[in-house]
This record gives structure tokens, C-alpha cells and sequence, in this order.
């Protein structure tokens, strides 16, 4: 039992660590009832994002579009393609391949994915990136690390969703373009995810 709790407050701790940066949030932009936000991340040259919107849809809905894993590219942004590679409880691990403008070569990325429910019906999925889960693709650099969430909270009949990420996308990528891709990931995503959503 000693060792359990000893393990628990190690996860514990790890959890903690990938959010510490969450403190730290600037809001850079608000439109279409979008509101995204940017954070420093200790000893990382790239930003976290956040992106929080209220949908008028069911939580069931959302999660329903979420759990459809080659029919989610169609909303995340610039998604190319992405595949379920194994299902297992409330864990997934997903494959992606992203378009990048030029000159940055295309990314690919794995992920893991856990998923749990609180007793208020509210949803979260945390994200993982497990890079070396699949061997590497040509013609792709595969995102290094990735870290964040997806949380579902209901709100009568609409659906609070936050999405929260921190990637190292591998390789090198122009500030710019990095800069660019921190505010459009969410906002993009967000906004077709919403489309999507509340269309009847």
C-alpha cells in the first residue's frame, strides 16, 4: 500500500509539473466568443496555448466528434490525417500528420491519450506525446513532446471547452511561424470544432 501512495504522489507531482505553466496566461486574442491565451514555458522556446469557447451543443455531441479520430482532422487545424492506432479503456493512442507552410517540413505526432469523468459529467483527456511509440515517417518531423488537455464542462445545455497544449515541435521552425501556429492551432480548432458542433 506504501509503495502505491508512493506512486500516486509521484504521478501526482509529474501532472503538476507539465501545468505549472498555466499560472502565467496572456490573453492575445478574442473573437467569435474564442478566447486564447499564451504562456512562457520554463526552458522551452515555445509558447503553451489555451484556447477556451462555449458551445451550444451537448457534452455527448462533443465527445461524440472527439472520439471520431480520422473524422476530427476535418476541424483541428491543418490537420492532414489522423488514425486510431489502439484503443484500450478509457486510453487511446492516435497517429497525425500536420501540413506546415514553406519552408518548415510537414510534422507528424503520436499521442496518448487518457481519458477521464467527474461526477459532474464533466470530461478531460489528457494529452501525451509519446514520439517514439511508432517509428519515424519520411518526409515528416515528429513533434518531440507534447503536453495538455482537452476538459468538457456542461453548462445546461451547452458545453464549456477548454483545449490546453505545450508542444516542442522538433526540428527547426522559423519564431515566426511558431509564433503564428500558438494562436491559430486553438482558434482554429475551436472554431470548427464549434461549427461542427451546432450545426442541427
Amino acid at each position: 500500500m506504501r509503495s502505491f501512495k508512493r506512486v500516486a504522489v509521484i504521478v501526482g507531482l509529474s501532472a503538476l509539473s507539465t501545468l505549472a505553466f498555466a499560472e502565467q496566461w496572456e490573453e492575445v486574442k478574442s473573437a467569435d466568443g474564442i478566447k486564447v491565451s499564451l504562456s512562457k514555458v520554463e526552458g522551452s522556446d515555445y509558447k503553451a496555448y489555451r484556447g477556451v469557447v462555449l458551445i451550444k451543443a451537448p457534452i455527448a455531441k462533443i465527445r461524440a466528434l472527439q472520439e471520431d479520430v480520422a473524422g476530427s482532422c476535418a476541424w483541428i487545424h491543418e490537420c492532414k490525417l489522423q488514425k486510431l492506432l489502439k484503443h484500450e479503456g478509457d486510453q487511446s493512442w492516435t497517429y497525425a500528420q500536420f501540413n506546415t507552410p514553406w519552408p518548415v517540413t510537414p510534422r507528424d505526432s503520436v499521442l496518448h491519450v487518457t481519458t477521464t469523468q467527474d461526477a459532474d459529467g464533466s470530461v478531460t483527456r489528457k494529452i501525451e506525446g509519446v514520439s517514439t511509440y511508432l517509428p519515424e515517417e519520411k518526409g515528416f518531423v515528429r513533434v518531440a513532446t507534447a503536453n495538455g488537455y482537452w476538459k468538457l464542462v456542461p453548462k445546461g445545455d451547452a458545453t464549456e471547452v477548454t483545449y490546453q497544449l505545450h508542444t516542442n515541435p522538433g526540428g527547426s521552425v522559423p519564431s515566426m511561424v511558431a509564433n503564428k501556429f500558438v494562436v491559430d492551432a486553438p482558434f482554429n480548432t475551436l472554431k470548427a470544432l464549434k461549427e461542427k458542433a451546432e450545426k442541427p
